[in-house]
């Protein structure tokens, strides 16, 4: 009786391991490099980029404070996830999808980027 309980224990240890192996962990991360160009508060050209962002996740591009409806443009995919850039901040309105390795030309406008 005892062998038989122990066996049903260790059977269930087992199952339950094997169960949480097979639970996918927190999000990813895409591997790589996204670029977009921006208009600093100055009034130059600037080259923004994020490294290796998190995948699933909605990212905000900064904006200057003195252009708060300025928006970023040109947007270079240099990661292995596909790129869902966003003309309205929090990952709203008009939306172009930008897959690995790709780029757009400056007339593509972006506030808001998640990556798949």
């Amino acid at each position: 009786m005892f062998l038989r309980s122990a066996t049903a224990a260790f059977g269930a240890a087992a199952g339950a391991l094997a169960l949480l192996v097979a639970l996918p962990g927190p999000a990813s991360a895409a591997t790589g490099q996204f670029r977009y160009t921006y208009t600093t508060d100055e009034g130059y050209e600037a080259v923004g980029f994020l490294n290796h962002p998190d995948s699933g996740e909605c990212i905000d591009l900064p904006t200057p404070q003195a252009r708060p409806g300025a928006a970023s443009r040109a947007p270079q995919n240099y990661t292995d996830a596909t790129a869902t850039v966003f003309l309205d901040a929090d990952c709203e309105g008009p939306h172009y999808v930008l897959p690995p390795g790709k780029s757009a030309g400056d007339r593509l406008l972006l506030r808001s980027v998640v990556f798949s």
